[in-house]
């Protein structure tokens, strides 16, 4: 399957199958075209298309030229490459489930209003509580014992505000690092926080115990503080937290951190945003388009989407610019590895919930992801019993990019591995549709992740 773009004055020609990326002239960009829509006509006979189709528009022995050179790029495996990988997935559904990350939900309740908040301010179609220790000790022991040979786990401190329960959040770090040598386990604890409880003894602990933490705020101060208002309505929460973050990620110094905005259609123009946080000397940045019911007044909506995709290309070039003259920055989405990335099972399957991933309520109940909690037709068991949901389980065990017909022709499938589940299940009541605005948004930013490691590949970066 061939893809192709352009985009910054760079012709792009995607091999999806190989994963082989190829910035290419004028000429080659259009005799690819051509051999890619006579393909199936036969190699001779899509060359001879080409010929004929670029007569007139290029010299002769530049189409020869072009035509030898996808000749060998064929040859090499690196165009018109087949696709091999659907016969992985055949038998996903018979594997051994092997837990890796929980996503443990130690408060279901937040000291923030957010308007678009997919959990209710921490209450996810529930109640108000908090984790005790003894419920999230049942969580880490069932991980250690339903992770198999793997080594490294992943736990997630998530709430509502996980720091309002934060003495619960030290000691199940310290229960982690005790049975980390006798289980031959290593844990990678991170923490998501609004930082509205963010001092300095919280920040201390979690950048010695911390592998990752991100820091949600949404952008400049009229942008953040319209959507995460305080709970009783008075103040800026961006002057309370700002202040703190930029002192937080100073002293965190060149440990994983990277602060995390949502943006709505209130402000379409996100890539301020994201240029806002790299002002304020942020480098670890990511700004995600907000999902909500068609009906909310903020939600995205497809009329909205040229404006957005336009606003991709300017993050795009600017992020360009600075990173050239030495002020770079890394922003989430344009972060993209050509060369390895993950295996081949996880660009299929994608992130692992309610498989290798699973959220877990300050009850104990397990879900296949934080999305999903409150949803009782999701309900998976509990830290007691066990994962007794198997039929459930096993949905999501062929929640592939094979079993979902708007992916498995589609350029994107091997980079977004077929997107969210929990999108799919909002906007069409299937684990394996697609959320076609997500979709779109997603595409774009892989084209320009794409075309960044173009532009800077003329430098040598």
């Amino acid at each position: 399957m061939i893809h192709q773009y352009k985009s910054n004055g760079y012709n792009i020609v995607m091999d999806v199958c190989s994963g082989a990326v190829h910035v290419v002239d004028d000429v080659v960009y259009d005799a690819v075209a051509l051999c890619d829509e006579h393909g199936a006509e036969g190699e001779a006979a899509a060359e001879k298309a080409a010929l004929l189709g670029l007569s007139g528009k290029y010299p002769e022995a530049d189409i020869k030229e072009a035509l030898e050179e996808i000749r060998e790029l064929k040859s090499e495996g690196l165009l018109f490459a087949e696709d091999i990988y659907e016969q992985y997935v055949t038998d996903f559904k018979s594997r051994k489930t092997v837990v890796k990350a929980l996503c443990l939900h130690v408060a279901h309740d937040c000291n923030l209003g957010c308007r678009y908040c997919f959990a209710e301010e921490g209450e996810y179609h529930g109640r108000r509580a908090v984790m005790s220790y003894e419920v999230g000790k049942k969580a880490l022991d069932f991980l250690i014992e339903h992770s198999g040979n793997r080594r490294n786990l992943e736990v997630d401190f998530f709430g509502g505000e996980p720091l309002m329960n934060w003495e619960v959040v030290k000691k199940l770090v310290s229960y982690g690092r005790s049975r980390e040598k006798e289980c031959g386990k290593n844990f990678r604890f991170t923490i998501t926080t609004n930082g509205m409880l963010l001092n300095d003894e919280v920040t201390e602990f979690v950048n010695k115990e911390m592998a990752n933490v991100v820091l949600s705020i949404d952008g400049r101060k009229e942008v953040n503080d319209r959507m995460r208002p305080t709970r009783n309505g008075k103040g800026s929460s961006y002057d309370i937290i700002m202040p703190k973050f930029k002192k937080f990620a100073k002293e965190r110094g060149d440990k994983s951190y990277y602060i995390r905005g949502t943006f709505t259609r209130y402000n379409l123009d996100f890539a301020s945003d994201v240029l806002h946080f790299a002002d304020e000397g942020f480098d670890q940045i990511s700004v995600e388009p907000v999902v909500a019911p068609p009906e909310a007044d903020y939600s995205i909506r497809e009329e909205d989407l040229p404006q957005i995709l336009a606003e991709y290309d300017t993050l795009a070039k600017e992020f360009i610019r600075r990173k050239k003259e030495g002020r770079g920055f890394n922003f989430f989405h344009f972060m993209i590895d050509l060369s390895q990335g993950p295996c081949v099972a996880k660009r299929l399957s994608g992130c692992g919930s309610g498989t290798e991933y699973l959220a877990v309520t300050p009850w104990g109940d397990l879900y296949p992801c934080h999305q999903f909690v409150g949803q009782e037709e999701f309900l998976l068991g509990n830290v007691d019993t066990g994962v007794t949901g198997t039929k459930i389980r096993d949905e999501f065990k062929l929640c592939n990019v094979y079993a979902k017909e708007k992916c498995r022709n589609c350029f994107a499938r091997f980079y977004c591995s077929g997107g969210c589940a929990a999108n799919s299940w909002n906007f069409h009541g299937s684990i394996t549709d697609a959320y076609d605005i997500g979709c779109e948004m997603q595409k774009k930013r892989i084209e320009c992740a794409i075309m960044i490691k173009a532009a800077l590949a003329e430098d040598g970066e």
